[in-house]
């Protein structure tokens, strides 16, 4: 049975399924990571941007040797039709820093999500839209299926929109460190001095804890097909594609 990674940004988009994995902190290249292991499923938080999710993702390969890559986690909207909740699964994955693509068997036809650099506000997000026709923009698949393609490793991509095409992130770019780690506590005490953004920070925590939950059932039920599936690599390996806006 082949071993299937999951590569996340933070805990807290997958925690409804790490909270009953074996953990187990593993050294690649000078950097402790932390891998949760349960049956023929490994998961990676390797941090926030494509950077992290690329080391993160040679980390995995090189200890693991997964057949199959899979980015998941959060991700913004960039069409109305998207609500927060909605599960997204790509046929292609463009990365913002180059153009470049990536095309995903077994996505929904037309769907295309872009990776970028950045924290992306309302202006953004309209001129990603634009840009590359893209539907979804997060920060991390590109740098998944990157590390797939160079080691010739199947790829795919599970998101689940965590802010609505109009919401207007509040400023939390520079609260993110050069290792992809997101610093909560100064971030609190940023938005502890501006009232004005309380309810803001109060709306992205409650949606994000809805597409925690959604995404969480999503993931254990994979988990199971794949147990389910011992005697049909194949299908199991690729269950996470084809089932995109639940």
């Amino acid at each position: 049975m082949p071993k299937v990674a999951i590569v996340a940004a933070l805990e807290r988009e997958v925690s409804d399924l790490t909270r009953s994995c074996r953990r187990v902190p593993r050294e690649y290249e000078g950097r402790t990571f932390t891998f949760f292991e349960r049956d023929d499923m490994v998961v990676i938080c390797g941090g926030i941007g494509m950077e992290a999710a690329r080391r993160a993702a040679e980390a995995v390969i090189a200890l693991y040797h997964p057949t199959r890559l899979q980015s998941v986690g959060f991700a913004g909207a960039l069409e109305s039709s998207l609500r927060v909740g909605d599960l997204f699964t790509p046929a292609v994955v463009i990365d913002a820093r180059d153009g470049s693509r990536v095309e995903i068997p077994g996505g929904n036809k037309g769907s295309m999500l872009v990776s970028f650099m950045a924290v992306t506000g309302l202006e953004q997000k309209r001129k990603l839209a634009l840009a590359y026709g893209a539907q979804v923009v997060d920060m991390e698949a590109a740098g998944v299926a990157a590390a797939a393609r160079a080691h010739g490793i199947a790829f795919g991509a599970t998101k689940v929109i965590s802010d609505d095409w109009n919401f207007e992130m509040p400023p939390m770019g520079r609260f993110i460190d050069a290792q992809g780690r997101f610093r909560t506590a100064p971030f609190a005490a940023f938005v502890a001095l501006r009232p004005w953004l309380w309810r803001r920070v109060a709306r992205l925590a409650s949606n994000s804890r809805k597409a925690a939950s959604v995404l969480g059932d999503h993931l254990e039920r994979y988990r199971q097909e794949l147990s389910q599936l011992a005697d049909c690599p194949v299908a199991a390996a690729s269950g996470l594609q084809g089932r995109g806006r639940e």
